[in-house]
Parts: C-alpha cells; structure tokens; sequence
C-alpha cells in the first residue's frame, strides 16, 4: 500500500515506533559507552567489547584489530590472549581500503575482494562468514589505533548506504577508551606519574625512549623529540611565590598534553623541562612544536591579585630515521642532546619560538 492512502494515524504510529526503536538503540550505546569509559585495564575494555557488547546488541562476534605500530598498543596486543583482537597487518591494509575517509564500512562480506575477505576472516570459508558487517575506524588526533568489525547472521543489518552516527559516536568514545586503558597501564607499570602535573616523570619518558627506538628501527620509522621549557620561570617563582608557579606547571603540563597525539609520549622531565616523543620527522615534529608553543602563550596564568601573567615555551626539535642496525641506545641519547641544545638555541635567540639544530 502506497503512503499516499496509508491513514494518518497508522503513518504516526510507525513514526512513533521507529522514534522508539532508534531510543531504545541510543539507550544501550550509552550503556556499553559507559563500560567503556569505566575500564580500568585492557582485560576489562576487552570483556565489554568482546562478552557484553556481542551479548546487548545480539551480534554473532566482535572483532578488534590494534595497530601495533603503535608502540602502547603493540606492548598490550602483546600481552593479550584474546582471540578476538587481530593484529595482522594485512587486516588493517583492507580496513583502509574500506574505510574511505575515515568513514565505518557497512555491507555483506560477499561484497570484499578476496584479499579484504582473506584478512577480515582469518581464511574462513565463505559458508562459515557472517551475513553482514560493520567495520569501524578508531581514530583519534587523526591517527587510527585500530578497527572493530561488528559481524551479524542478518544481512540487513548492516547494509550499504544505512546511517552511521551511532556507530561513529560509538568509535570516537571507543578509541579514547583504548587510548586511556594503555596509557593508564603504562604508567601503572612504571609507577611514574609526576605528582604536580599528572604526566609521567623522567623514569618513564626515559622507558619509553627505548621502547620508541626499538619500534621505530623495527618498522623503519622516523622518531622526533622536543624538549620544552617555560620561559622566565624563575622571575614568576620570584615575583609571585613558589604556589603561583605551581599553577603556572600544572596548567602548561595540561596544555601540552592536549596538544599531544594518540601514540606519542610527553613527560614532565625535570623543573620546568617538559619533553616529547613523536613519531614523525622532523617536519612533523615542528608543525606539533609550534602547536605547542602557540596554544601555552594563549593560556591565562593569574596571580594572587587577579593579573594575567603571561606564559611562554622555548621549544627544541630533533629528528632522526631509525634503522635497525642503528646503535640505539646511542641513536635515542642524540636525540633528547640534539632537542635539549636546540632548546637552548631557542632561549639564545628571544624565547616564545621553537628552534632546531638542523640547517
């Protein structure tokens, strides 16, 4: 029966009953959302992605691919035994292709090339596969961390050209949920958190410069380092007392780490030091340092008589591509000296700039 003769009535009541549905759905993404949010390891996040979100949404599987290229990741990918969590490159090379944009790709596996089909499912024959998926990219700061594949018996649903949004808020609360998890690991199994600031401390920026460089020549990557300091720290300490320049810490140390991306390391290093690992070249390195020194000279320090104190960073970049018959040790120590001079280069030459040894 065409809408045009359907009654008004019936119309509302299917309006009404989609209206539902669709709050009933929100209701339990919020619910899973919330035992996301509340995970404290990776054992827990993977019980509720792996146990409670199949059983709550009647899904035959969910499957979670890390990108171990990540050196968090590739630390608790390795620590793992769920059999869910895939960490094979070729699965993240077709969720690439699939996901164009950075967008969830909905539709039925017989939809995959072969070399898609082969990766997403393990090898599994076509008569063993779901009817229908959703892949969804993990992504944060720009940079995925991985990829869930929703699989389902019924094919319609997931289909090509279906809406989106609940699964794409779905992915953003997911990722930062990963992202937390590993970073609380670490910093647990370090036991290396700055008290003042809430970053980790040297003792863990020092494990994670070793960790970095062995990831980093492994997989032929490039490794930058930014060493900061907050310009005239002494004079505020002076001028306003020592509580006035623990506000001044603590607020950088928050402003750096939200210019920080997913995967990169910041510590507070000693004082008022701060440094950075990043993974990118020395370009990359730079585009982030001077993110860093605009957002910290943009921030509102005041002191006990309401005046705006201003805050600024010098800011020491260096890079290096790593190589896997690189002495590493060696290779990692040049490039925390090379960002700490670069540091001092940039105090020389006026503060409130970044500055590189590089020509």
């Amino acid at each position: 029966m065409s809408t045009t003769h359907t009654p008004p009535s019936v119309r509302l009541r299917a309006l009404v009953d989609t209206v539902q549905r669709n709050e009933r759905t929100l209701r339990r993404f919020q619910d899973v959302e919330l035992q996301l949010i509340r995970a404290q390891d990776f054992q827990s996040l993977c019980r509720v992605l792996f146990d409670y979100l199949p059983r709550e949404f009647g899904l035959e599987r969910v499957t979670l691919w890390l990108n171990d290229t990540l050196p968090l990741l590739h630390e608790m990918a390795l620590r793992s035994c769920a059999s869910p969590l895939k960490t094979a490159r070729e699965m993240g090379e077709a969720a690439v292709r699939l996901c164009v944009q950075g967008r969830p790709w909905l539709g039925a596996p017989a939809a995959l090339d072969e070399a898609a089909g082969a990766a997403l499912f393990d090898g599994e024959p076509d008569h063993a596969r779901p009817a229908s998926i959703a892949l969804l990219p993990l992504a944060a700061n720009g940079q995925v961390s991985g990829y869930l594949c929703f699989a389902s018996d019924n094919e319609s649903r997931f289909a090509a050209g279906m809406a989106t949004d609940m699964l794409e808020r779905f992915a953003v609360i997911a990722a930062a949920s990963l992202d937390n998890v590993a970073h609380r690991e670490q910093l647990e199994r370090l036991g290396a958190t700055d008290a003042l600031t809430g970053l980790p401390n040297r003792r863990y920026f020092d494990e994670r410069l070793r960790e970095e460089t062995t990831r980093a020549s492994r997989y032929r990557l490039p490794l930058g380092c930014l060493f900061i300091d907050i310009d005239s720290f002494k004079p505020i300490n002076d001028a306003h007392g020592h509580a006035v320049g623990d506000r001044a810490l603590a607020l950088v140390g928050a402003c750096l780490r939200k210019q920080t991306r997913l995967g990169d390391t910041i510590a507070r290093y000693g004082g008022e030091e701060f440094a950075v690992l990043l993974q990118g070249d020395l370009k990359d390195s730079l585009v982030v340092a001077e993110r860093m020194r605009a957002a910290v000279a943009q921030l509102e320090l005041r002191g006990d008589g309401g005046g705006r104190i201003p805050l600024t960073v010098s800011i020491g970049v260096s890079a290096h591509a790593m190589r896997p018959d690189a002495d590493l040790d060696g290779l990692g120590r040049t490039l925390v000296d090379e960002a700490d001079r670069a540091m001092y280069k940039a105090k020389s030459e006026g503060r409130n700039r970044v500055a590189t040894l590089a020509a």
